[in-house]
Formats: C-alpha cells, sequence, structure tokens
C-alpha cells in the first residue's frame, strides 16, 4: 500500500473477523480458561460469571457471557460465549500503531487491554470430534489486523496454548489456508492446507488421540462443523481463588 498512512486505511471498510482458533483436550478446558483469566485486565475487579461445563464441572471467569454477568451453564456441552478483554505487549508496530488508533494508554508494564475478543469454546471440536476449540475472534478490523501482523499478539496465544496443554494453534485470516502458530508443543510457522500438510486432516493425524493413543480418529473431511460427540468433563477451577479437582460423571449424551 502506497504513500505514508496506516496500514489499516483502505481496508476499514471490508468489515474482516480475524481469529485465533486454540485446541485441546477435553480434560484441559477448565485449565485453558483459568488460563485465560490470568491474561484479563486487571483493572475494575467486577464480578466474575460462573461457567458450568460439560459434566457439571464450574470455572469462575472475569468475563460476560452476551455482556451479562448471569451464570453460564453448558453442561449439556452447548457452545460457551465469552466477551473476552487480554493484556498484549506493545512491543512492536503492529501493536503500537494498533494502540494509537486504538485512543488507549498502556499500562506500567507497556501492555495494552485489547477487546472486546470474542471467545466461542465449542465443546466438540469441528476438527476432531474428540477435541475442543477456544476461538478467539477480533471486533474490528483494526483488532483483525493487528492479530495478523504482530508477533506479540500471537505469541500471546500460543503461550495460552502451551500453558493449557494445547495441541494446535492456529490464525483464521478468512482465506482458504490457515495458518498453523503452533502444534504439539512446538511454535511452528506453517500453512493448512500447505506443503506439508496437504489437508485438514493431514495435520489433525498429527494430534495424539485424547486418550493418549496417537493416530486416533482423522478430522473430518466433509468440511463441517456440524457435532456429534459429547465432551468429556474437567476438572474445578476457579480463576481467582485457586486450583482444585472435582470427579465428576462424564456427559455421553451428544451434542446439539
Amino acid at each position: 500500500m502506497g504513500g505514508s498512512g496506516s496500514a489499516y486505511e483502505g481496508i476499514a471498510c471490508m468489515g474482516i473477523d480475524y481469529s485465533y482458533e486454540i485446541v485441546v483436550p477435553p480434560r484441559n478446558v477448565a485449565r485453558a480458561l483459568t488460563e485465560l483469566a490470568e491474561l484479563a485486565p486487571r483493572a475494575g475487579g467486577g464480578p466474575l460469571t460462573t461457567v458450568t461445563l460439560p459434566g457439571g464441572d464450574q470455572v469462575l471467569l472475569p468475563f460476560t457471557s452476551n455482556f451479562r454477568n448471569e451464570p453460564v451453564d453448558c453442561s449439556d456441552g452447548s457452545t460457551l460465549h465469552l466477551d473476552t478483554a487480554i493484556m498484549f505487549g506493545v512491543d512492536d508496530d503492529a501493536m503500537r500503531e494498533f494502540s494509537e488508533t486504538s485512543r488507549r494508554e498502556p499500562d506500567e508494564r507497556g501492555r495494552l487491554a485489547v477487546g472486546y475478543i470474542y471467545l466461542a469454546v465449542q465443546f466438540t471440536s469441528w476438527w476432531h470430534p474428540g477435541y475442543v476449540s477456544l476461538c478467539f475472534t477480533a471486533a474490528t478490523t483494526g483488532m483483525s489486523l493487528a492479530f495478523e501482523r504482530s508477533a506479540s499478539i500471537r505469541e500471546v496465544f500460543t503461550g495460552l496454548t502451551a500453558a493449557s496443554g494445547g495441541v494446535c494453534c492456529l490464525l483464521d485470516t478468512e482465506t482458504v489456508t490457515w495458518q498453523i502458530c503452533w502444534l504439539n508443543g512446538e511454535p511452528m510457522h506453517d500453512t493448512v492446507p500447505g506443503s506439508r500438510f496437504a489437508a485438514h486432516h493431514d495435520l489433525v493425524a498429527t494430534w495424539p488421540a485424547p486418550d493418549g493413543v496417537r493416530g486416533g480418529t482423522p478430522g473430518r473431511m466433509d468440511w463441517t462443523r456440524t457435532v456429534s460427540v459429547a465432551p468429556v468433563p474437567t476438572p474445578v477451577l476457579d480463576s481467582r481463588a485457586g486450583r482444585s479437582t472435582q470427579q465428576s460423571t462424564p456427559n455421553t449424551q451428544p451434542a446439539d
């Protein structure tokens, strides 16, 4: 793009919605949400939202769901929607530019609260019915472009993947390919489809099955996001008060 204007100019009218997707085993969902809560801004100290996960276990989170703090029951495997804000370091050109256009000031640690970032937790991932997907979608075009351009944002999402015990982190830029950012414990710069992974099921085939047996059921090849397998329960974790575990009976009813 020529001239000296912002990289965001000329694209704002397009309304792009880029997203990061983190794929975790069902047993790690509460862990992932608790790790996410650690990335939230600390100012404000508003009420927590109680979320009931499949199997009946609960987490308390510093985010709203559909802009309300009412308890959310996802015990039937229905998709969890959260309105999140995440702290990112303002330490690259993309984040500095986003900081200027967002009219927000970094905190004393040089981090900027970015939100809303809309999180959808699909307890039966369309990639593989034995996994759970956490999809973080940017709310604005400028935020989407920062998702794509910022190494700081990428590092936060891959760090969250690692801390959550996730198997994969991908960036969706609304094209025919996904950018692979993290795979099986290692950072990665690759795409799917691409030279290494010709199709999406080739990528999924590298993931360990949720029960620990490698080479489980491959990902869906029909490109549908329909779910049919229910998730398994996760431990009880309080994002602010500490961690504890509780066993519960698995929910074996198919997801809607």
